[in-house]
């Protein structure tokens, strides 16, 4: 019996070592990166070789690539673009091929940052790691480039609230739920629909029906990226729930869909849809006036800004990181008298990322 019990005593110690082990190989990492960069300084690389890697394939990645385009352009260093189609293993084998090339920095978007410690510990091991888009706060990233998503949903949930003052069925559909962006911007959307005082902290389960201040959330749909299902998710929930008032598409595609199934079957007008980012089909129903509008990240600038850190980084230059490890760019809400103005730049942004090819 004695022995029975070293055994699981032995077991249990084992089993805290483990679970504390990401937070000490993390802090190691960070340092190992501090040291490289550091190291950089006396022997500066003449041109840099950085990678950016989504989490899909979306219009909203493409403006991306053309800001990380435009920064190789002018910086002159050399940058890599990887969109993983196939998911989560897909996105590993890119980045494991990356570092196998020796590549000097990666800036990635994890698309399950909690099953991804491997290969993001793997990146920050042999290169420069850090994220976009969605972060993975808890990896060895040096630095996360985008926006607050809990903020970000809370601006599409008040747009909702704006265009939906006296209450309603809601539906929700986003790509997908494992990402740290998908998680804060549906609850921040949640919080700001239905007035609550916001908390990051707080979240609703997704099989759950929310039904709070004359609102009902009737659902959330995920879709994993395949954009036949999330339109069939917007056409089934249509049907199923004949009162439904207003929806959202968390992601660009999901709004771009919802754009696409409103006028397929008449409800423009009828289904409201307040929107996330850019999609062509979504500024035009703004300008019609049947989308109250769509909050927009900046992914050129995620692009762009992805680089330029990168290569500063690989030179051995960390003024670009701010204290925080945070490099914020804020959303913006997209409404029709702004509508013009935005497409404009907007594909003067992308001209400039086609032109530095």
């Amino acid at each position: 019996m004695k022995k029975l019990i070293s055994v699981l005593a032995l077991a249990s110690f084992g089993l805290g070592l483990a679970a504390a082990a990401p937070a000490d190989r993390t802090a190691e990492l960070v340092a190992a990166q501090k040291a490289r960069i550091e190291a950089a300084k006396a022997a500066p690389k003449a041109k840099t070789h950085v990678a950016f890697v989504s989490n899909g394939v979306a219009d909203f990645w493409t403006i991306a690539k053309a800001g990380a385009i435009a920064a190789g352009r002018d910086l002159g260093c050399t940058v890599t673009v990887e969109f993983p189609g196939g998911g989560l293993s897909d996105q590993k084998r890119m980045l494991e091929d990356l570092v196998i090339k020796g590549i000097d920095g990666i800036s990635v978007s994890p698309i399950d940052p909690t099953n991804q410690v491997e290969v993001l510990n793997l990146v920050a091991e042999k290169s420069i790691l850090i994220t976009n888009d969605s972060d993975a706060p808890k990896a060895p990233r040096l630095c996360y480039i985008g926006m607050d998503n809990y903020e970000a949903g809370l601006m599409c949930g008040k747009l909702a609230r704006e265009g939906l003052p006296n209450g309603g069925e809601v539906a929700i559909f986003i790509g997908r739920l494992e990402q740290d962006n998908a998680k804060r911007r549906r609850q921040g959307f949640i919080d700001g629909l239905l007035g609550r005082t916001p908390d990051p902290t707080r979240y609703d389960e997704p099989a759950t029906v929310v039904s709070e201040a004359g609102y009902t959330i009737v659902g959330t749909w995920t879709d994993s990226f395949d954009r036949a299902k999330a339109k069939a998710n917007i056409e089934d929930v249509i049907i199923k729930h004949p009162k439904l008032a207003l929806v959202t598409g968390l992601f660009e595609y999901n709004s771009t869909l919802a754009v696409e199934v409103l006028r397929q079957t008449g409800k423009q007008g009828k289904i409201q849809l307040a929107a996330f980012d850019e999609g062509a089909d979504v500024i035009a129903g703004i300008k019609e006036g049947f989308v109250l509008g769509t909050v927009v990240q900046d992914p050129y600038g995620y692009g762009y800004e992805s680089v330029r850190v990168l290569n500063a980084l690989a030179k051995g230059d960390m003024s670009l990181v701010p204290e925080s490890g945070v490099l914020n760019i804020p959303a913006k809400v997209i409404r029709k008298d702004n509508a013009d103005a935005f497409w404009k730049d907007l594909k003067a942004k992308l001209k400039a990322g086609k032109d530095a090819k």
